[in-house]
């Protein structure tokens, strides 16, 4: 079906639903006819653009057209997600390595060679043998039995890339804590009006942002035609035109730590941009101007100084350090962006951690900022 077929099919439909009584009113005998619907109003033609013209020109003062345009993106090469290791959650709060694999079927303590400490723990995996139970090589250390630890999936969830930078904002779909996991949009913003719309967007899903209100406390997205969604429920990126104010970078990675989002600019051109998650108190990630100072495509990430938040995470992939031991890296352990949730580290997808390491080079900027003022600026202003 051709765009100008499908609008005319919608206008069709929005006539229908129009009173006549509505359509008369204000009119007479010499009134000039309504304009012909259309996307576009041309103030030559001799007609009213009133009623669903006035309705679809309105729309596209607001960028929203039919069908809708789509996002400038590309996907990025899912291959970026793949991992050397399995990696695996180690279950008890002390498990034990066997040097040999007859060590661990016969649960030989005394070629025990050292044990997991308790807190929170993954451990990667290059071998497994299943022909008397479950065993794991834990890489390069020792066997594990299968019933300490639980292989875990990594989490394929990837951000886009940009062909151009887009007219307006967008973002991601946040409802990981909404009923269903999903978010509904309202037919206006607000609360006042119980006008929900029965579409439900996904967690993680892509929108449009065509324009914003402030109703109380709260802005409120128009993501579609009468479709609004609260402030909370969107992981937002506003693409700029050039780097932030008084910067003269032509290269650079933005973190929104309020937005828990990332965007990746090269030539002043927006040409990547995912979901985060952030360092939580009172392990922040403090805003500031940094330079990538160090790339490791694997590395130890540990954490024994406090016995109530230890942990201990193996291999973890493509990481960037930017701030003394806070890093860009992948996180294979988290299943849900968007929230702040690490000890200061900047978590991202295995993907798209791969996708930034192989673009960042040492010396590279790192603007992290939080528009609402509420991050402390370092451990002195907590």
């Amino acid at each position: 079906m051709s765009r100008r077929i499908l609008i005319a099919t919608i206008i069709g439909l929005l006539l229908a639903l129009i009173p006549t009584s509505t359509l008369a009113e204000g009119f007479s005998d010499s009134s000039p006819p309504l304009c012909p619907p259309d996307i576009f109003y041309d103030t030559t033609q001799e007609c009213m653009p009133l009623g669903p013209t006035a309705y679809l020109v309105d729309m596209a003062e607001k960028g929203i057209t039919f069908p809708e345009t789509p996002l400038p993106i590309k996907d990025p090469d899912p291959s970026l997600s793949e991992v050397k290791y399995k990696y695996a959650y180690v279950v008890p709060d002390r498990a034990p390595i066997f040097r040999t694999l007859n060590d661990a079927i016969n649960n030989n303590k005394e070629n025990i060679i050292r044990w997991i400490s308790p807190g929170f723990n993954y451990v990667s995996i290059s071998r497994t043998d299943f022909s008397r139970g479950k065993y794991y090589h834990y890489t390069d250390i020792g066997w594990m039995s299968g019933s300490d630890v639980v292989i875990t999936t990594v989490p394929t969830f990837q951000g886009v890339e940009f062909i151009e930078t887009p007219e307006y904002a967008f973002g991601w779909i946040l409802a990981m804590f909404s009923p269903g996991g999903k978010a509904e949009t309202k037919r206006t913003p607000g609360y006042d009006n119980d006008d929900y719309t029965g579409r439900y967007l996904e967690h993680q899903q892509l929108v449009q942002i065509y324009e914003t209100q402030t109703v109380g406390k709260w802005d409120w997205y128009l993501i579609g035609p009468d479709e609004w969604l609260i402030q909370t429920a969107v992981a937002k990126i506003t693409p700029r035109s050039g780097p932030p104010e008084g910067m003269t970078w032509n290269r650079w990675i933005e973190v929104n730590l309020y937005e828990q989002t990332l965007a990746v600019y090269e030539d002043r051109e927006l040409v990547f941009a995912t979901l985060i998650a952030s360092g939580v108190g009172p392990y922040y990630t403090y805003p500031g101007i940094f330079k990538i100072n160090e790339k490791e495509d694997l590395t130890l990430m540990r954490w024994l100084t406090d016995p109530d938040d230890a942990y201990n995470l193996e291999s973890v992939p493509w990481t960037m350090y930017f701030d003394d031991n806070r890093a860009f890296h992948g996180a294979y352990w988290r299943a849900n962006l968007g929230y702040p949730q690490s000890h200061g580290c900047l978590n991202m997808s295995v993907g798209d951690s791969h996708w930034l390491y192989d673009w960042a080079k040492p010396g590279d900027r790192v603007y992290v900022y939080d528009p609402s003022g509420k991050t402390p600026l370092s451990e002195n202003d907590r």
